[in-house]
């Protein structure tokens, strides 16, 4: 498997348009897998998270040979908290399969990870997927793409561009592709021997036999310990060998490699040595960091560090302060948070965390609420309790004058919420920026808008749309600070003492709001019950008792009914809190509380 012609490839997409779909199908198609094996569908979503919601979170590595060729693949994820994902992948290859849908068409992430391919020079091919699709648009999703190509050559200033580029219209569900609408649907060749040809170039390398290798991730073996993944770019590592780690304080350290593993399929394989051009997973390092370099003791010259695009969202994460703490969770201390934030940040270098003036409090900065409430959702399936507080942007101090992060926002809506959605987003300091049809009974809106304007928004998109819309953004930069904003509308339900909730409280509570908590559920003083009708919050008792009496009227023994109460996310409490609550985690459970939990010590009218 050394010896044969090897490419690296990723396949690069907005969320959803079926990247992983298609990585099923070509390595089911080039015989990667035995003929009794058992394949799951979207085999490289391996995490439960991503099982779970249906996306890919982190970028994967799998290979498969190909008529003589071996082809390193990388599927990434699509969404745009990931993008730090997709710009450390990107370092690890020579092109890139972009996947469009071809009723959607090419939305903001599909230009950013377009723009990053095209700033590290990869080669370019574009697959119009879904061409099923009863509402596809393939002739116009064509003219969109080609567009952007030529937006994108322009903006980065790329005058050899070759907008001649190859487009294929598959449809990855039901495994076929063709190089033309006219051609026959079949399978996957025509696109699995288009990537034989030399239009996708062999790894970029240098000469000598000097390694240089960049650590663009990590892994964990339980066996070997920290592993680290990267591209050779010169020379070759070779087990028992004696290299040098160059960290970013340049202390550079000579270690030993104990082993080599090389992908294999969707595993790895060990091997004793790996060239230039090679993707491999390296152990023998204990401390190592992505951006990190290995190379020969003969010539200690690193790599260029990876730089990505920085944070814009940051968040308050603390141990469980609350009169219920440890009695759900494994782990309790800030010394386990501490850890716990370290090795995300470790994993992932667009995460960012900052010790605070209080011990137990940390802060944690991302590119946006999803990807911050994904690292939350994996700490409390480790078993630990944790508070979080309100997403916050980071501002900035530029030329004397506050700056903040903006987005451009696309929406995709029934025409009939155009109205709606346009008067919730001006409210939010959004700047329509154009309005389209998008087939029949549609709309495009793109408005450009501070990146706090869109926190708490999504669920109240998806209310406002009847969850028929879809929405997506991409990080625009930093621009003055457009003015104060409302946070939530309505204020909370808070229980004024602890105890157990029962039905009949519950039940007469109704008239005050929606509420969060189902009966015989434990409450504490503090702790927010319900989203109140008003404005102002209300403290209310929610465990009080029906008392029994000698007396019977008529009614007096009705039945008590409540409205079904759904699961309260991680990412809902997020969005749904105001600043002065916290987001309660627990193995177990998501809760809502006060920051201060006595009601003699706040006030219940929001400001």
């Amino acid at each position: 498997m050394n010896n044969l012609p090897l490419k690296n490839l990723a396949i690069v997409a907005h969320v959803d348009h079926g990247k992983t779909t298609l990585v099923d199908e070509i390595l089911k198609q080039s015989n990667t897998f035995g003929e009794r094996e058992e394949v799951q569908d979207r085999v490289m979503d391996s995490g439960d998270i991503e099982k779970e919601r249906g996306i890919t979170i982190s970028a994967k590595n799998c290979a498969f040979i190909y008529k003589d060729t071996k082809f390193n693949l990388l599927d990434t994820p699509g969404h745009a908290d990931f993008g730090g994902e997709v710009e450390r992948s990107l370092l690890m290859v020579d092109s890139v399969i972009l996947l469009v849908d071809a009723s959607e068409g090419p939305l903001p992430q599909t230009r950013f990870v377009l723009t990053k391919a095209m700033e590290q020079g990869c080669k370019i091919a574009v697959v119009i997927n879904k061409i099923d699709r009863p509402d596809r648009r393939i002739d116009e999703v064509v003219g969109e793409v080609e567009d952007l190509l030529l937006t994108l050559a322009t903006e980065l200033e790329i005058d050899d561009f070759d907008c001649d580029i190859p487009i294929f219209y598959a449809s990855a569900k039901e495994g076929y592709a063709m190089t033309s609408m006219d051609d026959e649907p079949k399978d996957l060749t025509p696109l699995l021997d288009f990537f034989t040809t030399d239009y996708l170039p062999n790894p970029k390398t240098e000469e000598g036999n000097e390694l240089r290798l960049l650590v663009t991730n990590l892994t964990y073996s339980s066996y070997l310990g920290q592993q680290v993944i990267g591209r050779i770019t010169k020379g070759k590592v070779t087990r028992n060998g004696q290299f040098v780690h160059c960290d970013i304080d340049e202390k550079n350290k000579k270690f030993k490699v104990t082993n080599i593993q090389v992908f294999d399929a969707l595993g790895t394989k060990e091997v004793e040595e790996a060239s230039a051009g090679e993707i491999v997973i390296v152990s023998g390092l204990s401390d190592a960091k992505i951006g990190d370099s290995l190379v020969s003791p003969e010539d200690v010259n690193p790599l260029e560090r990876i730089t990505i695009d920085p944070p814009t969202v940051s968040v308050t994460v603390s141990v469980n302060t609350s009169p219920n703490s440890g009695q759900e969770g494994e782990y309790l201390t800030s010394r386990k948070l501490e850890e716990f934030l370290q090795n995300a940040c470790r994993h992932n270098v667009a995460l960012k965390y900052e010790e605070t003036a209080d011990p137990k409090e940390f802060k944690l900065m991302g590119r946006g609420e999803l990807q911050l409430a994904i690292v939350f959702e994996e700490i409390r399936r480790a078993g630990f309790e944790l508070m979080v507080a309100r997403p916050r942007v980071l501002f900035k101090e530029i030329d004397g004058q506050k700056h903040e992060p903006f987005e451009m926002v696309v929406l995709d809506i029934p025409e009939n919420d155009v109205g709606i959605i346009t008067e919730s987003l001006s409210k939010r300091k959004g700047v329509m920026e154009s309005l389209g049809p998008l087939g029949e009974g549609r709309s495009r809106i793109e408005f450009k808008i501070p990146s706090r304007g869109l926190i708490g928004y999504r669920g109240q998109f998806l209310t406002d749309t009847r969850g028929e819309g879809i929405m997506s953004s991409r990080f625009l930069g930093y621009e003055p600070y457009a003015g104060d904003l409302l946070s939530r509308i309505n204020g909370a339900i808070i229980s004024d003492r602890a105890g157990k909730s029962t039905p009949y409280a519950l039940f007469n509570l109704l008239s005050t709001g929606r509420q969060f908590i189902r009966p015989t559920e434990i409450v504490f003083e503090g702790q927010v019950i319900g989203e109140h009708a008003k404005q102002n919050d209300i403290n209310v008792n929610c465990v009080r008792e029906k008392h029994l009496s000698s007396v019977r009227t008529a009614g007096k023994d009705e039945n008590i009914q409540l409205p079904p109460i759904q699961d309260m996310t991680v990412d809902y409490a997020m969005n749904w809190i105001d600043d002065d609550e916290w987001v309660l985690i627990t193995p177990t459970n998501v809760r809502v509380r006060k920051v201060e939990l006595q009601k003699n010590l706040r006030s219940t009218i929001r400001k």
